[in-house]
């Protein structure tokens, strides 16, 4: 835990990752296949492990200990798992499967956790528990995704005055947004890979809720983008 934080953002950034757990639990259950529908509850299940695990590990001081091994314990047991469980999606014929009967309208809204998110970010800021740069008065721009995301599925979705094209460039623009916070979040990190922030290091991802936006959000909003791209570069029938 961070000291001497206000309890509100620890509690708000709480529910945004409960949020984001319900809403990509609502987009599994909106699957267009009775077969994927049928996953939501062990999914449920397992992200919900997961979660503790993580909770479990930070609570514990786990990440924020021994912060010069390299590589850097939070990448190994927390966001390395999630990578490796998304390319299995991509590379699975069972995986492409799931994620190509994933609804692209609810794929779309999951990003308007990005709001709440870069509010806790700058709160973070100004309570000096990460750099002014992760935040959108300096080089994140992410929140823009968050902001979006019900025009693009009102308009392109659900009225269909976008083309696919359209709804597709919004999504690369925006997986551009969220991989640049996230290099400047890792680089920012106290760690032997440290490029920048020396005066006031990202030490919230190490700490208690926290660890969950890399570990958690981070890996579900990607997941959405990868998924959205994948189908929308597919032909339409």
């Amino acid at each position: 835990m961070i000291d001497n934080l206000p309890t509100y953002i620890s509690l708000t950034f709480g529910l945004t990752t409960i949020v984001t757990l319900l809403l990509f639990t609502w987009t599994i259950r909106n699957s267009k296949s009775e077969q994927t529908r049928k996953k939501t509850t062990p999914i449920f299940i397992g992200l919900t492990i997961w979660l503790s695990i993580q909770a479990v590990l930070t609570l514990k001081n786990i990440y924020n200990f021994e912060t010069n091994t390299f590589p850097p314990k939070i990448i190994l047991t927390g966001i390395l798992p999630t990578i490796l469980t998304i390319i299995l999606l991509f590379v699975t014929s069972k995986g492409r499967q799931f994620i190509d009967s994933l609804p692209l309208k609810n794929l779309t809204y999951l990003n308007i956790v990005r709001i709440p998110v870069e509010l806790i970010l700058f709160w973070l800021f100004l309570n000096k528990a990460i750099p002014e740069l992760m935040t959108f008065e300096g080089r994140n721009f992410d929140i823009l995704a968050g902001i979006t995301a019900p025009i693009i599925v009102y308009f392109g979705l659900t009225k269909t005055k976008l083309s696919r094209h359209t709804i597709l460039i919004w999504n690369f623009i925006c997986l551009g947004l969220l991989l640049n916070i996230v290099l400047n979040a890792l680089f920012s990190a106290p760690s032997p890979i440290q490029k920048f922030a020396f005066e006031q290091p990202n030490i919230a991802i190490l700490n208690f809720p926290f660890s969950w936006l890399p570990t958690f959000i981070v890996p579900i909003v990607l997941l959405g983008h990868l998924t959205s791209i994948r189908q929308l570069l597919k032909p339409k029938y």
